[in-house]
């Protein structure tokens, strides 16, 4: 018996990324070279390589998920409330 991925309903990978972020990735890459040729402006390449990092996957979490939960464990008012209970 051959059992697929998480019943077909796990996305699409390739090597670190899913493949809506390696695609947006690749044309920010194609763009970037553009400009770097024409004009020789690096800010489109440093976005792309930004994001391209930030989108790396972990099982199943990415990099930016996990800096928006620690943004949120260490600025994120937590209340504790101590007391007996009986």
């Amino acid at each position: 018996m051959y059992m697929y991925p998480e019943h077909l309903k796990a996305r699409a990978t390739m090597w670190l990324w899913q493949l809506r972020d390696l695609t947006i990735s690749g044309v920010g890459a194609l763009f970037s070279v553009f400009v770097i040729a024409q004009s020789g402006i690096l800010i489109p390449a440093l976005f792309t390589a930004s994001y391209a990092f930030l989108t790396i996957q972990f099982e199943d979490t990415s990099i930016l998920d996990f800096v928006s939960y620690a943004c949120a464990f260490f600025f994120k008012q937590q209340l504790f409330e101590w007391r007996i209970t009986e």
